[in-house]
């Protein structure tokens, strides 16, 4: 005991002195995005069809570049767009694949330009709460009809000693869209990590921490097999023979995706036993159990998540959706309050404060809500949307068909939109125009009951009786199937009214 005191002093001077090593080693975002767009390529072909690389070798005139393979895996004429925007064709000879399933794929081009190549790390250093970036080239959108480099910083959920399917062990919270599969994942030094394969899937477009990478690591041990040296080897790490909480976190996720809430909940359960401060495992339990309609069991996770968390904004978030889910619109907007003090530049969360304003018929506050998710993202088709629905309740029929004019500019396939756009037009008079909005809303959603509906009324409102009827027998059917007694009786009502 008494040589555990000699040696201790000594011991703390060495731990300090590593940790002041270490953290000169780790580089500003900035500094991270620098090294991340230097490596990165857009990889496209002419169906189109977009991922990501990085460049991980340079010999003589010929680069290699580390990809997902499932961005290469269908043959075509693809071209690969370099940092500085030139444009090399894609030896489609050089692709190779890699052994086991493993989603990874190296490729080649040509060319007489000095491009830097990514520097290789140790994935497994990187564990439950790392900083990690994901820097790739997002697929075009209605908004933003080009594909253009994107950096995003987030950090790792889970590190997993047994990988999913295809080689997916990475987990990290990162902000990820279609396209950026095959980017780099780097960690704060800058060095590459893995190379992105999966995003978050969740339908309501908030973050659960799942988005997919396959470990360097993983690429370094099966290199050998597809002949590609980048001069770096793996590390001889001792494989975990112990159960794992990420290795659960990461199993729970694989079958959330596949709607499987029930599996997903059983394992994150064990991953909390395992390991009780994993906040992330919390969370996407309460988001798994709001799935299956326990809310309540839900809120009792994301309490526990702010427990462990008091900051965590996107925790605020969920909670308040699953008040809302409840009826409790003025405890979710207290939830949305205190995240828009965390990250008062969240659209998203003005959005949901905007829609339980709304439900509490605050039409005047909900507006300025959605003027403020705007200010920050001109390209939120449902702050349009809500507003115009806001606008239209407070009688600014015009108001309300301009903002869902720019709805529809962002997304052609709002059926939703079309419908409002219709109730609008029908309100100032224009039956016609009501009619092609119901009929656009129809050709997307042909079970949209209350374009039946709104449709029909516009029929009768021009003397088409039988259009009329047969559009309000149609509505009738499908608000039977939904359950909607109230709106099932209005329309036999009307059909009743419009046949004496």
């Amino acid at each position: 005991m008494r040589f555990y005191y000699q040696l201790a002093p000594a011991l703390i001077g060495v731990t300090i002195a590593l940790v002041q090593t270490q953290a000169a080693l780790a580089l500003s975002s900035t500094e991270v995005n620098k090294i991340a767009k230097q490596i990165t390529v857009l990889i496209q072909s002419k169906k189109p069809k977009y991922g990501s690389g990085v460049i991980i070798k340079h010999s003589g005139n010929t680069y290699t570049v580390l990809t997902a393979a499932h961005v290469v895996e269908v043959k075509d004429n693809y071209e690969i767009i370099t940092p500085d925007g030139k444009s090399y064709a894609l030896n489609y000879s050089s692709v190779k694949l890699f052994p086991n399933d493993v989603d990874l794929a190296v490729v080649e081009f040509t060319s007489s330009e000095n491009y830097t190549v990514a520097k290789i790390g140790n994935s497994d250093s990187s564990t439950e709460g790392t900083t990690a970036y994901v820097a790739g080239f997002p697929a075009p959108t209605f908004a933003i009809n080009q594909s253009i480099y994107t950096f995003s910083d987030g950090k790792i959920t889970a590190n997993a000693s047994k990988p999913l399917r295809k080689g997916y062990a990475l987990v990290y919270s990162d902000n990820t869209s279609e396209g950026m599969s095959g980017g780099a994942v780097l960690n704060e030094k800058g060095e590459l990590i893995g190379v992105h394969g999966r995003a978050d899937l969740d339908t309501k477009e908030i973050k659960t921490g799942f988005n997919l990478g396959i470990p360097i690591n993983t690429f370094l041990r099966l290199s050998a097999k597809v002949g590609v040296d980048v001069g770096v080897s793996a590390p001889n790490t001792q494989v975990a023979t112990a159960p794992k909480a990420d290795n659960f976190f990461i199993q729970a996720g694989d079958k959330y995706d596949k709607g499987d809430y029930k599996g997903a909940i059983a394992d994150l359960t064990e991953a909390i036993r395992l390991n009780p401060n994993l906040a992330n495992a919390y969370k996407n339990r309460g988001i798994a159990r709001a799935r299956l309609g326990d809310k309540q069991g839900a809120i009792a996770d994301f309490n526990s998540v702010l427990t462990i968390n008091p900051n965590d904004a996107i925790t605020y978030d969920l909670r308040g959706i699953a008040r809302v889910l409840l009826g409790d619109n003025k405890g979710a907007i207290s939830d949305f309050n205190t995240a828009l003090k965390i990250n008062p530049n969240d659209a998203k969360t003005y959005d949901l404060r905007g829609d339980a304003r709304s439900r509490l018929g605050d039409n005047k506050g909900a507006i300025a809500d959605f003027n403020s998710a705007l200010k920050i993202n001109p390209n939120d088709a449902f702050a349009y949307f809500q507003r115009g629905d806001a606008r239209s309740r407070l009688g600014d029929n015009k108001g309300a068909i301009a903002d869902f004019n720019s709805a529809i500019k962002i997304n052609p396939n709002d059926a939703n939109a079309y419908g409002r756009r219709g109730i609008a037009r029908a309100e100032l008079g224009d039956k016609q125009g009501a009619i092609a909005d119901f009929n656009s809303a129809l050709k997307i959603n042909p079970n949209d009951a209350r374009a039946y509906f709104g449709r029909g009324i516009a029929r009768a409102q021009l003397g088409d009786k039988p259009g009329a009827i047969a559009d309000w027998q149609k509505a009738a059917e499908l608000f039977q199937q939904q359950g909607n007694t109230q709106l099932y009786q209005q329309a036999l009502k009307l059909i009743r009214n419009l046949q004496q």
